[in-house]
């Protein structure tokens, strides 16, 4: 039996591919999971619901999908944006070539994957979309945020969707307190919608 999470770095769990297809309101998208990286084999409802409740992201400029796992946000991202490059960013290796093949299964070619010390230190980001990684714990989800957010441009924005009983009330009043002032965009089957800018 494997100990993987969707958090391990590099998955020891055997393969079990699973391919689906999911109506989005930019069309259907194709998708293929896998074990040992987030949402096997369906959609997650906080994904589901970041999908259809987030503002328009920026045409151009760099847009990041922070633990992009097997892509879907990246894909919309790109989808909704495609003069924009999408970097999609995550600590798990089996996530990111999922999210190749997924972007080459949708026919997406402004999407760039990378480890997460694989990013470039000069890359600033116009727009942050991510269903964060909440089972990580406390201290280590506010380490991630406190790494990427600072990246964020001036005009640009973080757009994350964190489980009501999972903490996103204590998580939009902290990132507040941090300098990134957070309102709440909205809620869905037990989600909140937040919205993060530089202060």
């Amino acid at each position: 039996m494997s100990n993987d999470h969707y958090f391990t770095e590099r998955p020891s769990s055997p393969t079990r591919p699973i391919t689906f297809k999911v109506a989005t309101p930019d069309g259907t998208m194709q998708l293929t999971t896998d074990r040992g990286v987030f949402s096997h084999g369906a959609l997650d409802t906080g994904t589901k619901v970041l999908l259809l409740k987030a503002p328009s992201p920026p045409p151009s400029g760099n847009l990041l999908d922070l633990g992009c796992g097997a892509g879907p946000i990246a894909i919309t991202l790109a989808r909704r944006s495609p003069k924009a490059t999408v970097w999609a960013v995550d600590i798990n290796a089996r996530a990111l070539r999922l999210c190749r093949e997924n972007a080459r299964a949708n026919e997406i070619t402004n999407i760039q994957t990378c480890l997460v010390e694989e990013m470039p230190d000069d890359v600033v980001f116009d727009a942050i979309w991510s269903n964060p990684p909440i089972h990580i714990g406390k201290p280590a989800m506010h380490a991630m945020l406190l790494q990427w957010l600072p990246r964020l441009t001036r005009p640009g924005e973080a757009i994350m969707v964190v489980q009501r009983h999972l903490g996103s009330d204590s998580l939009q009043a902290w990132l507040t307190g941090q300098g990134f002032p957070t309102t709440r965009l909205g809620s869905a089957k037990g989600y909140r919608l937040l919205r993060s800018t530089r202060a």
